[in-house]
């Protein structure tokens, strides 16, 4: 895979996944356990547009399109998308959000702070901005994992059951192909194996503190950074692009 193709399909993936994860979160406004969660939440929905728009912004000049950051988000198909099946699950309750963004966020931390050394300056510079986001949701999520893994019984063991249930789709996180290898290769990006034992020594002390215990290493789902997708996407998709395939080319 020659470097301009392997930098455009990890921008996208990048893209996709913070930008699946925003309409996720958009979803759960309004059902928070209290009224600080909800302006957090509808805060962090907003931090992960932000970042998309960035990175649709590049991934338009890269590929010679011009594609706008609209059309990449509303004019392609779930096959299009590359994002981490981890994301598109539904929302469940409380608690699997709250480990659903542990687990990624972990992961997207260091992703970007591993960024800060790759040699697209464009890609660099809007890793560098979305780290402090990052940071900043990570340690939130972190806060709510404590509180509810070492809380009453039943926070405890729904908590558990949420992490049991995610487990399964972590390893996709870390899971190269030939886009990563030549990532690295080419732009000085993430060493995913590097990367997964970072993430893999911050989780279990995070989940030992929580009094959670750790799932064993099993299957994990994959598919999802190749455009193979669970249902839950095209449902997801069809909410969020309702407006432009039914009235295209519509402005505010």
């Amino acid at each position: 895979m020659d470097k301009n193709t392997a930098l455009f399909e990890y921008v996208i993936r990048m893209a996709d996944n913070v930008l699946v994860l925003s309409q996720r979160l958009g979803e759960c406004v309004g059902h928070g356990p209290e009224l600080e969660e909800e302006m957090a939440t509808a805060n962090f929905a907003l931090d992960y547009i932000g970042q998309a728009r960035m990175l649709y912004t590049l991934a338009g000049e890269l590929d010679g399109s011009c594609r706008s950051e609209d059309e990449f988000a509303f004019l392609r198909d779930g096959c299009d998308y590359r994002n981490l099946l981890l994301l598109e699950q539904p929302n469940g309750h409380f608690g699997d959000g709250v480990v659903r963004q542990v687990i990624f966020e972990t992961f997207l931390t260091l992703q970007l702070e591993a960024l800060g050394a790759c040699t697209s300056e464009r890609l660099a510079a809007i890793a560098a901005r979305a780290l402090k986001e990052s940071q900043y949701h990570l340690r939130h999520a972190t806060n709510w994992l404590m509180r509810l893994g070492d809380g009453t019984d039943e926070s405890h063991n729904r908590v558990q059951a949420s992490v049991n249930r995610l487990w399964s789709y972590s390893g996709e996180l870390f899971a190269a192909d030939e886009v990563d290898a030549a990532m690295q290769e080419h732009w000085a990006g993430p060493d995913l194996d590097a990367i997964h034992a970072e993430w893999d020594t911050h989780i279990t002390r995070l989940l030992a503190k929580a009094t959670l215990n750790k799932p064993e290493d099993a299957w994990m789902h994959s598919g999802g950074k190749q455009g193979v997708h669970s249902e839950h996407l095209g449902f997801l998709l069809a909410e969020m692009q309702f407006m432009q395939r039914a009235y295209p080319g519509t402005s505010w």
